[in-house]
């Protein structure tokens, strides 16, 4: 299923492009946005986890440099038979954790600072356990091209804004359309994040709980999360921001909840210990 929805991302990406390219430059643009296409689809398979590992300027740890966190990783990749992933640490007090790259085997699990400060060894290996099940669960390519998506197609918006013409249209019809893919596009990114997010999370959850058989642990790491995440929020990219285990606080989101990549933190507790709160 996930090999699905990742052919059905980047053949999206190709199409959107080749519609844009013929839109504004006609055969030529179309040709053109085919070979921009084929070229962002390499990148995006082979290289968008180190794109979102250098967005947040995570830095490479090994045993001997971060023993408590490449311990906790090594006995959960054992447990859950896959290769153990690299392991990053986020510069940043804000708590919060992700996992990104292409299958098992070309893996990278980050977690902030903060993160490591705030939660107990048990809730820890929780979020661990959870990144860890996007990787045996084979989501995180998927998730990883739908940030590149996003960010492609928030830019397509902007160029179609700010330089889009058209063949055969007038000024004001050209910036008409120009501002209705500025509008339109940011929700489609969005759209697709949605797609991608929300069960994902779930099942993350359910993989953490049996991989760990301490379901609590997690439940309580997400409560945790969440609540000093409000008061340290994490300075995260709209396009990438579904990749986190607790969705970071976006500055200009009036609509945070209508369009929330992941679910309630409540639902989430409840469908893990039975009750919305540990407490």
């Amino acid at each position: 299923m996930n090999a699905l929805k990742t052919t059905i991302l980047l053949t999206a990406m190709t199409m959107l492009l080749i519609f844009a390219g013929e839109f504004l430059g006609g055969t030529n643009g179309a040709l053109i946005a085919f070979a921009a296409a084929a070229a962002m689809n390499f990148f995006s398979y082979f290289y968008s986890d180190k794109l979102a590992l250098a967005m947040y300027h995570a830095q490479p740890v090994t045993r001997e440099q971060a023993p408590r966190l490449y311990a906790i990783v090594e006995g959960l990749a054992t447990r859950a038979g896959i290769p153990i992933p690299k392991v990053y640490i986020l510069p940043t007090e804000s708590p919060n954790a992700f996992a990104t790259g292409r299958n098992p085997s070309h893996a990278s699990v980050a977690v902030t600072q903060g993160a490591l400060s705030l939660l107990t060894d048990e809730e820890l290996e929780g979020v661990l356990a959870h990144e860890l099940g996007h990787v045996r669960n084979r989501d995180i390519l998927t998730s990883s091209i739908a940030a590149t998506l996003a960010g492609a197609i928030t830019m397509l918006a902007r160029f179609a804004f700010f330089f889009g013409g058209g063949r055969g249209r007038d000024r004001e019809g050209s910036g008409a359309i120009g501002l209705l893919m500025l509008i339109l596009a940011p929700l489609a990114a969005m759209m697709i994040q949605l797609w991608v997010s929300r069960t994902r999370e779930y099942e993350a959850d359910a993989s953490a709980a049996a991989l760990t058989h301490n379901p609590y642990a997690l439940a309580s790491a997400l409560e945790k999360i969440s609540g000093v995440s409000r008061r340290i929020p994490l300075a995260a990219d709209s396009s990438s921001a579904h990749m986190f285990i607790i969705a970071p606080l976006l500055s200009g989101q009036s609509f945070a909840g209508l369009f929330s990549t992941h679910p309630p933190v409540q639902k989430r507790i409840e469908r893990l210990i039975g009750r919305p709160s540990i407490h």
